[in-house]
């Protein structure tokens, strides 16, 4: 008897179109350790360490002196809260004429640390403490 052997074709793998490629990437149809594999985590780890060098994400580092005195904090009925900051903590100076705007966020960004980004200045004066320093006042809401 003579055995039959049927010789099966290999399994001929067909050349994928730039189309299919980018679909089979963008639903991660590889395997681990498969060369289109390590192609999307180093797309992907590449995105994570370059792009916040070449797009401002709006996230701010924290100073690095930081602040040099407390800053009080004090609730002003529904009108928003009013706030207490040494001028020494504020990059203005007191003795020079500034416009408006200029003071408004010179005293926003140094009330930032305690009241978060999302805070509006109504209005401000300076006076001086007991100890003769120097301070502002400002009254501000969200």
């Amino acid at each position: 008897m003579t055995e039959l052997t049927s010789i099966e074709p290999r399994a001929v793998q067909q050349k994928r179109s730039f189309k299919q490629i980018l679909k089979s990437y963008f639903f991660w149809t590889y395997n681990r350790g498969n060369f289109h594999y390590d192609v999307l985590v180093t797309l992907i780890l590449a995105f994570i360490f370059i792009t916040p060098q070449l797009w401002d994400y709006g996230d701010k580092a924290t100073s690095a002196s930081g602040l040099h005195h407390p800053i009080e904090v004090v609730g002003n009925d529904d009108h928003g809260f009013i706030v207490t900051v040494y001028a020494s903590d504020v990059n203005l100076d007191l003795h020079t004429k500034a416009s408006a705007n200029a003071v408004k966020k010179a005293l926003r960004k140094a009330i930032e640390p305690v009241t978060g980004d999302a805070v509006f200045v109504d209005d401000w004066k300076t006076f001086t403490d007991a100890q003769g320093n120097y301070a502002w006042k400002v009254w501000a809401h969200r």
